[in-house]
């Protein structure tokens, strides 16, 4: 490569696909020293290495007459697996319907006549490849900075839910002080005053009713404390520990065990034993699945029946474990769904729902995600996909839907834009 033409024209590879050995072999010599050469006698084979080698591959041309499958039906399928290819249909002057065909369906980029020209058809490849990699490098810097602005969204949303996990907190720990107060003394009060209800009056009254409150307040302070723990990030240092999911959800498991065998409620552990480890922050990755369980002794009745799944995830973007926890009981609220799929929406989510967004955020934390959603056949199933080694995330294929959600928090975009 010269200082004069910036371009790699063999970082990505040029696939012809044409049933003339002839054609194939003359393609070659032509162009074998300009370009990398990907070659196939018919239009299936032509497609076996599109979806073995697709991310190598910059430009597709293709003949249309060709022994069963044509060439249009390859460049379709071809822009169905890597819309990003750039396809070429080379045809003969009399097979100039073909050549329209392919252009009205959105299937080629341009149409080469055969035979073709070699020094036309270099010029073509050229700028093809120019033109393909051009938009790789816009891919990748779109990509990047809607990383950042992901991670800016996801980091004032951590931020401000931690200052209202603490605000709460402290509110309602200064309330709780003056309502014990309160308690204490009314009993006291009641029982000096004449003619008044004698439940009132009753010491055993309000020692219940002190201890519901209590209860409450309780709760409300737990829901609290995990959203702060879902928006700390003061580990010593990031996701230092390596798991194995078998054994570390086998843990936590037997910790609730007493609780699940209480209420008669069958947990099966089938994640096998051979997955790949994960590198996470300990404390996190427990909580998270800890309030996943605990909902769902709160939520399923006796005698039903949890199942834990996983997977390992290698879809070219990068490797991931996907646990599934799936149950039989009754539906979860729409409410609680929603914080877990769109955590910007606004609204008061249920109880299920404050936990389920500290379970978001916690598996944002490793740079993974969460989803719920009920199952046809009845019952609920949480998926929540982690990497294997989270500091080295990088955007998922998502962003775009992700940012739209975001987007539509108008007080967190001002907020957001006018911040100095």
């Amino acid at each position: 490569m010269n200082m004069e033409n910036p371009y790699d024209y063999k970082k990505f590879a040029v696939l012809y696909v044409d049933d003339e050995k002839m054609a194939l072999k003359a393609f070659t010599l032509a162009f074998g020293d300009s370009f990398r050469i990907f070659t196939a006698d018919n239009a299936q084979d032509g497609l076996k290495i599109i979806r073995e080698r697709g991310g190598e591959i910059g430009i597709l041309l293709t003949d249309q007459k060709m022994p069963g499958e044509k060439g249009v039906w390859l460049l379709e399928q071809a822009r169905q697996l890597r819309p990003r290819t750039l396809r070429i249909l080379v045809t003969a002057y009399t097979d100039f319907e073909a050549a329209i065909e392919a252009v009205n369906s959105g299937a080629i980029y341009k149409y080469v006549s055969k035979p073709w020209d070699p020094a036309q058809l270099e010029l073509s490849l050229r700028q093809g490849l120019e033109f393909f990699m051009v938009q790789m490098e816009r891919d990748q810097l779109l990509r990047e900075k809607m990383s950042v602005l992901r991670n800016m969204l996801i980091a004032d949303r951590i931020v401000s839910l931690g200052l209202l996990a603490a605000g709460l907190s402290h509110h309602i720990r200064n309330s709780m002080v003056a309502v014990k107060t309160f308690l204490e003394l009314a009993p006291v009060k009641m029982a000096e005053e004449k003619n008044h209800n004698e439940t009132l009056r009753d010491p055993d009254f309000w020692k219940e009713y002190h201890q519901n409150v209590q209860s409450q307040i309780e709760k409300i302070n737990n829901l609290l404390a995990d959203l702060r723990t879902a928006a700390d990030n003061k580990s010593g240092g990031p996701f230092a520990d390596e798991i194995k999911p078998e054994p570390a959800l086998a843990k936590i498991l037997a910790g609730l065990q007493p609780a699940f065998a209480s209420r008669r409620i069958e947990v099966q552990n089938q994640i096998a034993g051979n997955l790949p480890s994960l590198r996470v922050d300990l404390p996190k990755f427990e909580r998270l699945f800890e309030l996943l369980l605990k909902d769902e002794l709160a939520m399923l009745p006796a005698g039903s029946r949890i199942t834990l799944t996983a997977e390992e995830i290698s879809d070219g973007h990068r490797p991931e474990i996907a646990i599934h926890l799936a149950d039989n009981g009754p539906a979860l609220p729409k409410d609680a769904l929603r914080v877990v799929l769109d955590p910007f929406t606004g609204g008061a989510p249920s109880e299920y729902g404050i936990n389920l967004m500290a379970c978001f955020f916690i598996a944002h934390h490793h740079g993974g995600s969460i989803d719920a959603s009920n199952l046809i056949e009845g019952g609920n199933i949480f998926t929540i996909r982690l990497p294997l080694r989270p500091e080295s995330v990088v955007t998922n294929s998502e962003d775009t839907q992700f940012l739209k959600k975001a987007m539509l928090n108008e007080k967190l975009w001002d907020k957001l834009i006018t911040a100095n």
